[in-house]
């Protein structure tokens, strides 16, 4: 009997070779991503898609004779050095979304054709392309997970992210030629592509119409001179300006009131008088004896589920910001690291903790890049779960070196939605790090979800 997963859950295979079919009313693009422990492809060749449709240990089955798009994963032929194959579609119609059209996932037995589980992601709106499962090592077994993770970018979007070069500019019209010129076999067989091209045939454009002629524009009839006694006859003359009259004397104005006093600065925060327990909208200066704070700190979050015995599936995730509040990268379940190692996520907990830290997100300041402005610290409920189901959700900064706990944060409400923006943390001017606690509680599932409100914040 197959097994039914929602989003989110996840179960150990029961075969060493699967494949995945990814069925919708309406035909779809499947490709697989094969991904390193740093959430990232290798090169180019780890992208297998319909232009390329070959990987090691991951092949694409294109659609024929009634047979949807399906991916093949080998995984004693997956490299070592691949933690996971992600498996995503795309509408092939590009212009077109997911909405009314949420695919079904379908893990079989490559081997003997037995249905093993299916997953059918919840109703979905104007993504135009979907993380579907993703099949993954852990502790050296190999299991998949239900994702079901929209993207409003197309696949373009998917691969980027995960480190593919993409190009997916426009396919340039062909030009017209007097007489047809032939190739030799020899040409077209030396031709290299660097860049990974994403187009379907059916995507490249047609031959532009030539434009018709342009009728000629007919001459301008000369001006003849004008005699410029005869002009300077016909210019009226100016009537004369009449006196003003004669404005009286005002009587000096009243001197100004001093200004008022400028309202008192809060004293500044720091970290010298010990551990710091914030409030929410309240701020510490990561400054230790009058100087900056760069060591490698750790955000430490964690909850608790309020109905005993029930599990609560949340992701913590990082969103870094330039200074004009775009994101530059984000850390997540799905790509733990970022700016070369600077941010690191400890993984994901897919139960929620028991009292201690559920989640943990290492930063270390002095290796982040310069254009890096601000991190903000993200939960939210990737199952669709409410923060009211919650209790005890807390944030908390430590010195990775000592084991320290510098500052800690505490939710003391919650709201019924599944996203909640923590905490940031900002680069000043003077080069100092400060900690803000937010807790602004938003409707929002995935990290992608939280940019929007969490850019709002800063």
């Amino acid at each position: 009997m197959s097994t039914v997963l929602t989003q989110g859950g996840n179960a150990p295979l029961t075969a060493a070779r699967v494949t995945v079919e990814v069925t919708s009313p309406k035909a779809l693009d499947v490709s697989g991503l094969l991904l390193t422990d740093a959430g990232k492809v290798r090169s180019d060749a780890d992208f297998v898609f319909f232009n390329a449709p070959h990987g090691p240990g991951v092949s694409l089955r294109p659609a024929a004779a009634g047979a949807p798009d399906a991916i093949t994963v080998d995984t004693p032929a997956v490299p070592a050095d691949i933690s996971k194959v992600v498996i995503t579609a795309s509408p092939a119609d590009q212009s077109a979304t997911f909405a009314g059209m949420e695919p079904t996932a379908t893990l079989r037995d490559a081997d003997t054709g037995e249905v093993l589980l299916t997953f059918t992601p919840p109703r979905l709106g104007l993504e135009t392309a979907l993380i579907v499962v993703e099949v993954y090592r852990r502790n050296g077994v190999w299991k998949v997970r239900a994702v079901g993770q929209g993207y409003a970018d197309g696949l373009a979007g998917i691969a980027t992210d995960f480190g593919v070069t993409v190009d997916d500019s426009p396919t340039p019209a062909p030009q017209p030629t007097p007489a047809p010129a032939y190739a030799s076999d020899s040409a077209s067989d030396s031709q290299s592509a660097p860049t990974v091209q994403i187009h379907s045939p059916a995507d490249v454009a047609p031959p532009t119409p030539p434009l018709p002629p342009v009728p000629p524009v007919p001459p301008v009839p000369p001006v003849p001179p004008v005699d410029p006694r005869i002009a300077l006859a016909t210019v009226p003359s100016m009537p004369s300006t009449p006196p003003m009259p004669s404005t009286p004397t005002m009587p000096p104005a009243p001197p100004a009131a001093p200004p008022a006093p400028a309202p008192a600065e809060r004293p500044k925060v720091t970290l010298d008088k010990g551990r710091v327990s914030l409030v929410k909208g309240s701020s510490v200066s990561l400054v230790k004896n009058g100087r900056p704070f760069l060591s490698s700190v750790r955000m430490a979050l964690g909850w608790q589920s309020a109905a005993r015995g029930r599990d609560i599936d949340l992701d913590a995730s990082c969103l870094a910001f330039d200074a004009r509040h775009q994101r530059l990268e984000t850390a997540w379940f799905m790509k733990l690291t970022i700016f070369n190692g600077a941010v690191a996520h400890s993984g994901d907990n897919l139960v929620g903790g028991d009292g201690g830290d559920d989640e943990a997100i290492t930063v270390h300041l002095e290796g982040l890049p310069a254009e890096v402005h601000a991190l903000v610290f993200v939960v939210n409920s990737f199952s669709g779960q409410k923060f009211t189901e919650l209790r005890n959700a807390y944030c908390r900064l430590v010195d990775v070196r000592t084991e320290e706990e510098l500052v800690r944060f505490d939710l003391t409400q919650s709201e019924p939605r599944t996203g909640v923006v923590m905490c940031k943390l900002v680069r000043r001017p003077s080069g100092e790090w400060e900690m803000t606690a937010l807790g602004e509680f938003v409707d929002g599932k995935t990290a992608r979800a939280m940019i929007e409100p969490s850019a709002a914040l800063l």
